[in-house]
């Protein structure tokens, strides 16, 4: 089967990436807007790049997400994931990083949301 990126990618700091992800998001989004209000500068532009970053952080997330899929044995294991075995660390490694990316696909949907209902930047 052909995989994108090789198994070799798969180590601890997959685990990391969709909460990085959702961090810098997180960060781009609310310190434009912040700029954006303090300038005077319309939100217009603002709502566009910010689902235009919302778009990108999905994407990698969800390519995070394939990814820890993958790692877990594509659900082949079923938790908990408790042996002292290799084999058993990277299923719940897997497993993990797959709850870490819902979790993360959440927060940020959830926090792309004011930029929809939003259009201004009144007190």
């Amino acid at each position: 089967m052909f995989h994108l990126l090789p198994r070799e990618i798969e180590s601890l700091w997959t685990l990391f990436t969709a909460p990085v992800i959702w961090a810098a998001h997180f960060l781009l989004c609310y310190v434009a807007a912040a700029f954006a209000c303090a300038r005077g500068i319309d939100l217009a532009l603002v709502r566009l790049g910010v689902a235009g970053a919302t778009a990108v952080a999905l994407g990698g997330i969800v390519v995070a997400g394939m990814l820890a899929w993958r790692q877990w044995g594509f659900g082949s294991g079923d938790p908990p994931h408790d042996e002292p075995t290799r084999k058993e660390r990277l299923l719940f490694q897997g497993f993990a990083t797959l709850l870490l990316c819902g979790l993360s696909f959440a927060a940020v949907v959830f926090e792309a949301l004011p930029a929809v209902f939003l259009a201004d930047c009144r007190p």
